[in-house]
């Protein structure tokens, strides 16, 4: 007997109805003959969401899943919506895609919705990076854009990440607006997949020097990339999408020693060399730093399939070579871009940062020390993107990230540009370099100065309707039950997110949180230390972010705190991960 409820069953009868194609028909009955409750329960209890990265899930049928009709679904959904928005207005969008199974064909089939709907799509010919779809919006003044990425998940996943005409992702009222038209729409017969190929023009390689040249007249030092040209840089695209245009960039730069990791070059849905695509895992990184040591390298860095992300391995006194994370790069670039505006006398007075709120307080502690206005927003770029779309005109974006390994100097684009970075991140070591320092020299200098900020992620995988449920109990659990201490230290205050509001654990005092309200638990001590607890809004995990910090006074005492941290982290995170 089947144990699966109503509004699950009804929608596995609908997608065995004729309005689908025999080939998903066949596969649906394949699941419901071999009696696979769980597979078709994870497959059909909910429509895809939108999330902090659009539309992402396992590829596969049904509603659940990412296939030809979620993504036309999803895209009619987007056109109704441009089309209420825009009247009377000839509407146009632009579509790229990943390296990842299925994604040129899924890029493909958005286009021809679009089209079908009379609307104008500029198609990427060829496999190009999320920031390069978000610099085709704002360059050919798109009201929309489609990415189609999961970024850095596992193979099995795809995704639909949806822009506006600022070159953003949607954000409110946008994304909920979107998904009430993609809910409205009852019958695949509602769907228009005829392809108008009058509608379609193709964007091909020659778009890259568009690209490359707006973001080469950022350079802050191109005196001191001259002088280090053949700075030694290692670079792998973790058969990406990095591949088509990183080297390229590195190259137009002026640095003429960038070696490539060839076994990742080749662009490769399977990810064959590597367990996750993801540049934040030691394992994916791990042949870019073997090839770093190799050929002696000043700098190792790696990108995610979609190019928005980028990890990097610095250069240690003794030879080594060390992953630093995304808090880390993110404040030695926001420490170069300032510092270097500030010698060029640059610095104007309403010049800003962003970070996101699970992001280091070391950005923020950097920028004030500067003078420079700081913002804090939710986590997921797009809403760095929102504020920069929201203040343009009247300040000055210089550069923001979030610890998750995106980042973005300057504002061409409305998202986190691996691209981009790499290209700062490689000049940035050049400046340093022509200095006499390595980046490991720097990151001690701004601990130094700064304090010692060690962070820590911890993110638990909890899969399909079961697990999704066990992480809003666990999310529950912490809010019935706020912990008094963590690590032995007095929490002073818990920042509740999705209420919008802050409580002074001393005095019981509450204050408004002047942010869009998301499911995010923060708790501070006593010691300015803080750990965050975050359901992913793009993975089935529950993320907890710790930072902890210390002052250094001494750079030989850098060790020994670094050992003190860790175990604060460890003892703080002891007492509120429970897996």
């Amino acid at each position: 007997m089947s144990t699966l409820d109503k509004e699950t069953q009804d929608r596995i009868n609908q997608w065995l109805s004729s309005e689908y194609d025999q080939e998903t028909v066949s596969k649906i009955q394949q699941l419901v003959d071999q009696n696979e409750e769980t597979e078709l329960l994870d497959s059909f209890y909910k429509e895809l969401e939108f999330g902090t990265g659009g539309l992402r899930g396992i590829m596969g049928v049904g509603s659940n899943r990412m296939n030809k009709y979620t993504i036309g679904k999803a895209t009619q959904g987007l056109a109704n919506y441009l089309k209420k928005q825009f009247p009377h207005q000839q509407i146009s969008v632009a579509v790229s895609y990943d390296s990842r199974n299925n994604s040129k064909a899924f890029g493909h089939l958005v286009a021809d919705v679009f089209s079908a709907n009379d609307i104008k799509v500029y198609l990427f010919k060829e496999l190009r990076p999320t920031p390069m779809l978000s610099f085709a919006v704002r360059h050919f003044g798109c009201q929309g854009g489609v990415m189609l990425t999961a970024s850095h998940n596992p193979k099995e996943y795809n995704g639909y990440k949806a822009y506006w005409n600022d070159g953003g992702q949607l954000v409110a009222p946008h994304d909920k607006n979107v998904i009430t038209e993609v809910n409205a729409i009852k019958s695949v017969s509602e769907i228009k997949f005829e392809r108008k190929d009058s509608n379609i023009e193709l964007i091909d390689a020659d778009f890259d020097q568009i690209y490359i040249d707006a973001n080469l007249a950022l350079s802050i030092h191109p005196k001191a990339v001259k002088a280090q040209k053949d700075l030694k840089i290692v670079y792998s695209p973790i058969h990406g999408t990095g591949i088509t245009i990183v080297p390229k960039m590195l190259n137009a730069w002026g640095f003429e020693q960038v070696a490539v990791v060839d076994q990742q070059a080749q662009p490769d849905g399977n990810f064959p060399t590597v367990v996750y695509p993801n540049p934040e895992e030691e394992e994916a990184m791990s042949k870019a730093m073997q090839k770093g040591q190799e050929l002696d390298a000043d700098v190792v860095m790696a990108t995610d399939p979609d190019a928005d992300r980028v990890g990097v391995a610095i250069k240690l006194p003794s030879g080594a070579y060390q992953l630093i994370n995304g808090n880390q790069i993110g404040s030695l670039l926001t420490y170069y871009v300032l510092s270097s505006k500030k010698d060029l006398g640059q610095l104007k007075s309403n010049d800003y940062i962003v970070k996101t709120i699970v992001t280091s307080n070391l950005f923020s502690d950097i920028a004030e020390s500067f003078d420079v206005k700081f913002y804090e927003t939710l986590t997921g770029f797009k809403f760095i993107g929102e504020v920069m779309t929201k203040v343009q005109g009247k300040e000055n974006y210089l550069v923001g990230g979030e610890e998750s390994y995106g980042f973005l100097v300057g504002d061409l684009v409305r998202d986190k540009d691996a691209v981009n970075a790499c290209a700062f991140i490689a000049e940035m070591t050049a400046y340093f370099k022509n200095q006499g320092k390595s980046l490991f020299d720097v990151l001690i200098s701004l601990y130094m100065k700064y304090g010692y900020y060690k962070e820590k992620l911890i993110s638990l995988t909890k899969k399909g309707k079961a697990g999704a449920d066990e992480i809003k109990q666990m999310m529950a659990d912490l809010r019935a039950d706020l912990p008094k201490e963590l690590g032995g230290i007095d929490v002073s205050e818990v920042r509740d997110y999705e209420k919008g509001e802050a409580t002074d654990m001393k005095t019981g005092q509450k204050s408004k949180i002047d942010l869009p309200k998301s499911d995010v638990l923060q708790f501070i001590t006593m010691d300015g230390d803080v750990i965050s607890a975050r359901p992913s809004g793009t993975e089935p995990k529950i993320k907890f972010y710790c930072s902890v910090r210390e002052p250094l006074e001494f750079t030989e005492d850098y060790g020994q705190i670094s050992n003190r941290l860790d175990d604060k982290v460890r003892q703080m995170m002891a007492d509120i991960v429970k897996d």
